[in-house]
C-alpha cells in the first residue's frame, strides 16, 4: 500500500495545518443543526439521510465532517497520552473505499487513488474501554508497525498486550515496546466452512489457543473480547462500515475524518453502560462529562483558529521558487 492509502492522527494534523476555512459568519449553519449533524454521523446515519433530516445540503454535511475530523484528530493527539493502562487489546476491522480490492486490482494502472480494501487498526484499554490509538491502512507489517508505535507512545508504564494471531504484530510490538511489555496472542482455530465460499461469511471458530510471546502475560487476561466488542460498536455507529449498501467511503480522507470524529465521540461523549461513565472519565483523561454541544464547541474552536478564506475564491498558486 502506498502512503496515500495510510492515515492516522498525524496525517490529519498535517492536512489541518495546510487547510483554510471557507465559512463566513452569516452563512454558518446554526449550532443546533451542527450538533445534530455530528450526532447523526456518530449514530449510524448516512450522509444523505443527514442532509434530508437536518435540511442542509450534502456538501454542508461533507464540509462539516472534514472540519470535525481535523479538530478531533488534533484533540485526540494532544489529549490521549500518558494513559495508565494495565491491559491493552488490539485488533483490525475491515472495510473498503470506493470499490473492493478485487475490482480495484482489475483497474490496473487506472486504479483510483485510495481505492480498495481498508483496514482500521484500533487499540483499547480493556478496563476503561478507552480507544488509545487508531490507524487506517493496509493489513501489512508496515501499517502494523506504525499503529503499534502510536499506541506504545500513548501508554505510561508496562502493560499486558493481547492481539489476534496476525503475524505482522510480532515484529511491530517488539519494535514499539522494546521488549518492555507482557505480550500474548489469542489465536483462533477455524474448522471447515459449512457451505461453499461466498460473500464474507467466515468459517466456524472451533476454539482458541493462547500463545505467550514476550514478558509474563497473565493467562486469565489473554483475551480480545473487549476490542472485538469495541469494533462491533465502531461498525454499528458508522454507516460507511455497513455491508451490502452503497454507503461505503468514496474517499479515504473522509473515511479517516470519520474515524477521528467517532473516536473522540466514543471516548468523551458516549456513556458506557457498564462503566456508567465515558471511557475518558474512567481513564482519567478527562474530568468532565461531555455532551454533543461540547464536541460542537471543540470543532468551532478549531475552525476559528484557521485562516479565513472568502467563499468561492481559491487561494492563488505561489510562484515556483528557483
Amino acid at each position: 500500500m502506498t502512503d496515500q492509502r495510510r492515515c492516522n492522527t498525524v496525517n490529519l494534523l498535517l492536512d489541518t495545518q495546510a487547510g483554510v476555512s471557507y465559512d463566513s459568519g452569516m452563512h454558518k449553519v446554526p449550532a443546533g443543526k451542527r450538533a445534530q449533524i455530528l450526532n447523526m454521523l456518530c449514530e449510524g446515519s448516512s450522509m444523505r439521510s443527514i442532509s434530508r433530516v437536518v435540511d442542509v445540503s450534502i456538501n454542508t454535511v461533507n464540509r462539516y465532517l472534514i472540519l470535525a475530523g481535523e479538530a478531533c484528530a488534533a484533540f485526540h493527539d494532544a489529549t490521549v497520552k500518558d494513559v495508565h493502562a494495565k491491559r491493552v487489546q488490539c485488533d483490525e476491522i475491515w472495510s473498503f473505499c470506493a470499490m473492493k480490492e478485487k475490482t480495484a486490482k482489475a483497474k490496473g494502472a487506472d486504479r483510483p487513488e485510495g481505492a480498495g480494501d481498508v483496514w482500521t487498526w484500533t487499540g483499547i484499554d480493556a478496563d476503561t474501554k478507552l480507544i488509545i490509538g487508531w490507524f487506517v491502512g493496509d493489513r501489512d507489517a508496515g501499517c502494523a508497525s506504525e499503529f503499534m508505535n502510536d499506541v506504545a507512545g500513548r501508554i505510561h508504564g508496562r502493560v499486558q498486550l493481547t492481539t489476534d494471531g496476525h503475524r505482522a504484530y510480532l515484529d511491530a510490538v517488539d519494535y514499539a515496546f522494546g521488549g518492555a511489555v507482557d505480550y500474548a496472542m489469542l489465536v483462533k482455530l477455524y474448522g471447515d466452512a459449512p457451505e461453499p465460499a461466498g460473500r464474507y461469511s467466515p468459517a466456524k471458530c472451533i476454539g482458541t489457543r493462547r500463545e505467550a510471546i514476550s514478558g509474563d502475560p497473565d493467562p486469565d487476561h489473554i483475551s480480545t473480547s473487549y476490542i472485538e466488542r469495541s469494533n462491533l460498536t465502531l461498525r454499528m455507529a458508522n454507516r460507511r462500515f455497513t455491508r451490502l449498501t452503497n454507503a461505503f467511503s468514496k474517499k479515504l480522507a473522509n473515511h479517516c475524518h470519520m474515524i477521528a470524529l467517532y473516536t473522540v465521540w466514543y471516548n468523551f461523549v458516549k456513556m458506557h453502560k457498564t462503566l456508567k461513565m465515558t471511557p475518558a472519565l474512567a481513564a482519567n483523561v478527562s474530568d468532565t462529562l461531555w455532551s454533543i454541544d461540547d464536541l460542537v464547541a471543540l470543532v468551532d474552536k478549531h475552525d476559528a483558529a484557521k485562516p479565513r478564506q472568502k467563499p468561492g475564491r481559491k487561494p492563488k498558486a505561489k510562484a515556483n521558487q528557483r
